[in-house]
């Protein structure tokens, strides 16, 4: 078995400010790391900037460092527009992708650091994975979703309801379907099912 899947892949792993969810996701980039990747940490001005009470935004921009073992993180969209012309990324990844930057994607809006890495990677026809993490993918972003999904070059980290008793809109990606969803998006397939069960 390969111990290292992802050998010299250049992977763009795209933060935005679904905080509640970070404790989760930071770790999968170390993952990709110790996978063989190239990885290229990208956070929105929101993990950038806020301090929330899952952590201030200095912790967070050094576990992000540590995690990927870079000190380069791009966060202006300046530093994002490169990624396009000189085709710095074999994938990007935007997870977790907040209800915010969803929307902003579908809509074609291009005003953080994150959306501007998507559109400049897009233009080179390479694969971008959404993870979703929204209380509203089940009600306004819902439109979002169904157009994205139409899009070439997209795929979706397969999702689920996370507390549908409580928020029955919400979705959130399954971390662990993460990893799996890179590579299979590197042969140009969605992982499937994209719903998955709820966990207990």
């Amino acid at each position: 078995m390969n111990q290292q899947p992802f050998l010299g892949i250049r992977i763009g792993f795209a933060i935005t400010g679904s905080f509640c969810t970070l404790s989760k996701v930071v770790p999968q980039i170390a993952k990709l790391r110790e996978g063989g990747a190239i990885v290229t940490p990208i956070i929105s001005f929101a993990v950038r900037d806020y301090n929330t009470r899952f952590g201030e935004s200095r912790f967070w921009r050094e576990q992000i460092s540590r995690a990927a073992a870079t000190i380069e993180i791009i966060d202006t969209i300046a530093a994002a527009e490169p990624i396009g012309p000189q085709a710095l990324l074999d994938i990007m990844v935007i997870a977790p992708c907040s209800g915010n930057s969803l929307a902003k994607l579908a809509a074609g809006i291009v005003d953080t650091p994150v959306l501007m890495a998507a559109k400049a990677h897009l233009r080179n026809n390479r694969p971008l994975i959404v993870a979703v993490s929204s209380n509203d993918a089940l009600s306004a972003n819902f439109s979002n979703i169904g157009t994205l999904l139409n899009r070439k070059q997209l795929y979706f980290v397969p999702f689920t309801q996370d507390d549908a008793e409580t928020k029955p809109n919400s979705l959130i990606a399954d971390w662990q379907l993460l990893i799996p969803t890179i590579a299979a998006a590197l042969k140009g397939h969605q992982l499937q099912p994209i719903f998955c069960q709820q966990p207990d």
